[in-house]
């Protein structure tokens, strides 16, 4: 029997916080594997720009903008996505935000926010479109977790708890939907740089903690998460399912490094 590769040609994909650090990172990585990719987020000229350069890959793709907070924005996409392309095979779950705060000072609505975006946002776009795959009884979801999935980050309690559920969510659909063809995973990046995030990990303590515990001594390339959502979302993943990939440098095995 033939192995089955790391192949995702002629899949259709769409990617949801798909057009900014991480998620854009993905988004073109998919279109240049292969798929044809729909990268959707808030930010119109953001969606455009994105759209634009996934075009220009030689992919299929177009402009919408959706909000993990509205449940009717995240199934225009899908109902768009299905009326130009057929169907949606891959679902990336990249939308989030954080604020650092002391736990004993955060604000409920802040909270509340960081929970609705991280978490039940992601649920949103696993609902909406995984009744779809249910459906047609084949999907690749790809949730994203983080380091405080697993272990605590100083001060940012909200961003951890919604993180450690999108891993516990992320287990929960792969049980139920796993009999019906969809497989359910999450990755969990370590410490990567972008935009946002230059001026932390750069000039100030807590950036050099995170490069002390990352055993490869650098901070992450977001291309390099590509190659692992490549793998979840092919066929040689086909019997993979509710597990966590971390890409950390390490950083989770990290104990002494000197």
């Amino acid at each position: 029997m033939a192995t089955k590769g790391l192949d995702v040609s002629g899949k259709v994909a769409v990617v949801v916080g798909g057009t900014s650090g991480i998620g854009k990172a993905l988004a073109l990585g998919l279109a240049e594997a292969g798929a044809d990719v729909v990268a959707t987020s808030r930010r119109a000229e953001q969606v455009k720009e994105t759209t634009t350069l996934i075009e220009a890959a030689g992919r299929k793709s177009f402009a919408v903008t959706s909000d993990v907070g509205d449940r009717a924005s995240l199934q225009h996409v899908l109902d768009e996505t299905i009326s130009r392309f057929g169907r949606v095979d891959i679902l990336v779950n990249c939308a989030g935000t954080t604020k650092r705060t002391p736990t004993l000072d955060v604000d409920e609505a802040v909270w509340q926010n960081i929970l609705d975006t991280n978490l039940t946002g992601t649920l949103r776009c696993c609902q909406i479109f995984g009744r779809h795959m249910l459906s047609r009884g084949y999907g690749r979801i790809i949730n994203i977790a983080s380091l405080s999935s697993f272990v605590a980050l100083y001060e940012v309690a909200a961003y951890a708890a919604s993180k450690a559920a999108v891993a516990s969510l992320t287990k929960s659909l792969a049980i139920e939907w796993a009999r019906h063809g969809v497989c359910v995973n999450a990755i969990a990046p370590g410490v990567f740089r972008t935009p946002l995030n230059t001026e932390l990990l750069d000039r100030t303590d807590r950036g050099k903690e995170f490069l002390l515990r990352t055993p490869m001594g650098r901070f992450g390339k977001v291309e390099e998460l590509v190659g692992a959502a490549i793998y979840l979302a092919s066929d040689a993943a086909s019997f993979v399912t509710g597990e966590i990939l971390v890409v950390d440098g390490g950083f989770l095995a990290s104990g002494v490094n000197q």
